[in-house]
């Protein structure tokens, strides 16, 4: 059956843990958490409760960190439960854990004497004998709610507390605390008496689960200048703005403007210029080229961006998703000027979020694998914008897949490695060594395509190694060139490029397709996407 669900205040009281467990360690913490005195009966274990540490070392190390944690080394004795607690209710202890074994005998015995004494009382993995349960809480700032089955499933309580709390706004403890401003201001600057009070508790001031009461939108005549009138308009503006308010904006709400309007008598109004609204960054992944592998994340911040800052090889399939009226840079990066037009994208950025812009950082296939991501992460971080991350399909698995190449297959390739053909500023990346049952992807490889291969070579790669150029992967024109490393320089330079591309290096290159027997090299054109 549910049980009332009430958040109670256990500063200072003195909470009794009874049970050497790993769970009672994790008790220990939360009452620590919630202001509360912990005293610990248990003697301690003979035997580790897990691999890296000693149950004994846990909480030693909790001892040392708290002052209000005391451990007894020894068996629980029934008068502990009328002699370890406050003074001010006779020594009587407030909670109590139970986290023996469920095979002790002990357990229901407090339980029993606990209901007797009036004591709550929680017996591990036994709803029967507890008298509450704790429920699985989510808390962030001021804010905390909790969730509970009612004892039929604490896995799933968990879960639901997750697929609840991913539904709200980032910020929500800053709506919390502005709002909780917001009433201190309105209490400090009217004077509310106790008259006053009685309106709060009409708007639930009092009870964060109070029902709205029918007097919530009651007619306020224009023309009273009562005191009673202006007092119901103030409390009646501050529950209009908890209630209608949307919760993504709460957070940015600014606590002067508001403020301002009730000693105004200014209409409450939701737009930016009360909003004191922040800019955002999202640094998006556009995938390998296709505007089908586009994620639905991706596409929904494309196109309510205010300002996209492209990479030159994000294709244009991609960038026509882009409505017309949202503003588009592409980066001018040429070979000899990458870091300085990088350095003028993260400027434009950052200029944009300190009006208040939504930004997109579009960048092809996945912004982390070898595209700045974390490099652009830091920089508006350390401006106090926090992007947003959004990963794209990167090219260096999609591309193998678009061209009929298995990066791992049974008997033949149990490993994917994905390398950089270019270290920073052009220098010469670091080769791995070679391993038969690896396929190894290469990125930004094909502008020194011949070097790269002389590297593996020297390094003990076989000549005669399947390998694959794979080049705008998921477009249209994409074009796979089969061979294997001794020839594969040659047929590059005699087909021409055709940017941005791959290298892929393994067995695994020639499990579905590979050259006719006597063929250096073969060429296919076209993607089975169009």
């Amino acid at each position: 059956m549910p049980g009332l669900l009430i958040s109670q205040s256990c500063s200072d009281q003195v909470h009794l843990i009874v049970g050497s467990s790993a769970l009672s360690l994790s008790r220990i913490s939360r009452s620590l958490d919630c202001g509360a005195s912990v005293v610990l009966i248990a003697p301690q274990p003979s035997t580790p409760l897990s691999n890296s540490t000693t149950w004994n070392a846990e909480l030693q190390a909790k001892l040392s960190q708290f002052s209000k944690l005391t451990w007894l080394d020894r068996e629980f004795d029934f008068q502990d439960l009328t002699t370890l607690g406050r003074t001010e209710v006779d020594k009587v202890v407030d909670i109590v854990f139970v986290t023996l074994p469920s095979s002790s005998p002990l357990r229901s015995k407090i339980s029993e004497r606990c209901k007797r004494l009036r004591i709550p009382v929680n017996v591990a993995d036994s709803p029967t004998l507890s008298t509450f349960t704790l429920l699985s809480t989510h808390m962030d700032g001021p804010l905390q709610f909790g969730v509970t089955t009612s004892g039929t499933g604490c896995r799933l309580a968990s879960r639901i507390r997750r697929e609840l709390a991913s539904t709200l706004p980032r910020d929500i403890s800053k709506a919390c605390e502005k709002v909780g401003k917001l009433k201190q201001i309105i209490e400090q600057e009217d004077a509310i008496d106790d008259a006053e009070n009685a309106v709060y508790d009409e708007v639930g001031h009092n009870d964060d689960d109070a029902v709205q009461t029918h007097k919530f939108n009651e007619l306020v005549i224009e023309e009273d200048s009562s005191i009673d009138k202006k007092r119901k308009q103030r409390m009646r503006w501050l529950s209009q703005i908890v209630e209608y308010y949307p919760l993504s904006q709460l957070s940015s709400i600014s606590i002067d403007d508001l403020s301002s309007q009730y000693r105004h008598n200014t209409q409450f109004v939701i737009n930016e210029s009360n909003t004191n609204k922040n800019g955002v960054i999202s640094l998006v992944g556009s995938g390998p080229g296709a505007p089908g592998l586009l994620t639905t994340a991706a596409l929904s911040a494309i196109t309510t961006a205010d300002l996209v800052l492209a990479d030159k090889l994000v294709p244009a399939g991609v960038l026509d998703l882009i409505p017309r009226h949202v503003e588009t840079f592409i980066a001018k990066k040429f070979p000899g000027n990458a870091e300085a037009a990088q350095k003028e994208l993260l400027e434009m950025g950052l200029t944009a979020l300190r009006l208040g812009k939504n930004v997109v950082r579009l960048k092809q296939g996945d912004p982390y694998i070898f595209g700045r991501g974390a490099e652009e992460f830091i920089f508006f971080s350390k401006h106090g914008f926090k992007p947003v991350m959004i990963p794209g399909i990167t090219s260096a698995l999609s591309g193998p897949l678009l061209s009929a190449i298995s990066p791992t297959h049974r008997e033949v390739a149990d490993q994917v490695l994905i390398c950089t053909g270019t270290g920073r500023k052009g220098a010469a990346p670091v080769i791995p060594e070679f391993v038969e049952s690896r396929t190894t992807i290469f990125l930004m490889a094909l502008h020194r395509l011949r070097d790269v291969v002389g590297w593996l070579k020297d390094a003990g790669w076989r000549v005669d190694l399947p390998c694959a150029i794979v080049e705008r992967a998921s477009c249209p024109d994409q074009r796979v060139i089969r061979s294997t490393l001794e020839h594969i320089p040659e047929a590059f330079e005699v087909l021409g490029s055709r940017p941005p591309g791959i290298l892929v290096v393994g067995n695994s290159c020639a499990v579905i397709e590979s050259p006719s027997a006597g063929e250096k090299w073969c060429i296919e054109e076209g993607c089975s996407l169009f």
